[in-house]
């Protein structure tokens, strides 16, 4: 079980830090959900005595997260700019 568990933080280890540099940023939090629900899935998995469904399970439990937390990064961005849009125009 313990060596199931460091195989695949490992591997999610090694898939979150490649190519990671020309990437959007939906893809970065699509990918850093997913690490993370991957990690957090493989941990209740072991315990509950299958560590490769729940990687999988928390992988895409966790790329769903990361791309609704991107949608509402991108909306309070676009709120931000036109806020502050319509003051400079009252100005």
């Amino acid at each position: 079980m313990v060596r199931s568990i460091l195989l695949v933080g490992a591997l999610v280890a090694a898939l979150a830090s490649s190519g990671c540099a020309d990437a959007t940023d939906r893809e970065k939090s699509a990918g850093t959900g997913a690490a993370l629900g991957a990690g957090a899935g493989a941990v209740m998995g072991a315990i509950a005595g299958n560590t490769l469904m729940g990687a999988a399970l928390g992988a895409g439990a966790g790329l769903l997260g990361g791309l609704y937390v991107n949608q509402q990064e991108e909306k309070n961005e676009k709120s931000y700019q036109d806020g502050y849009e319509a003051g400079q125009q009252t100005q």
